[in-house]
């Protein structure tokens, strides 16, 4: 989940990126904007800024969901150890009384 979050991060930090740095309008039409060398709409344009701040939010929050679950995964798996622990020295003591 972690991996996924962050990918699309990646991802559409690069797309605003790309877009702010890369893109150009010519001075032949400019009702077209050139981005990455192809020429697309301004239409166009604004919906590949909306999808990339949409796959950032959405990476924020796979990340934070995954991170959340990875933490209480982890304090299950602390409490069963000593819980497993705990058992261990009942069982330890219950067989020494069993020997006396």
């Amino acid at each position: 989940m972690v991996i996924v979050g962050l990918l699309f991060i990646l991802l559409g930090v690069l797309a605003i990126l790309s877009g702010v740095f890369l893109s150009e309008v010519s001075a032949d039409n400019p009702d077209a904007v050139a981005w990455l060398g192809i020429d697309i709409s301004p239409m166009a344009f604004f919906l590949i800024g909306v999808a990339s701040g949409a796959a950032v939010m959405a990476g924020i929050s796979i990340l934070k969901f995954g991170t959340k679950r990875s933490l209480a995964h982890r304090r299950e798996r602390r409490e069963l150890a000593a819980l497993n622990e705990k058992l261990d020295r009942v069982e330890a003591d219950r067989k020494r009384d069993e020997e006396h």
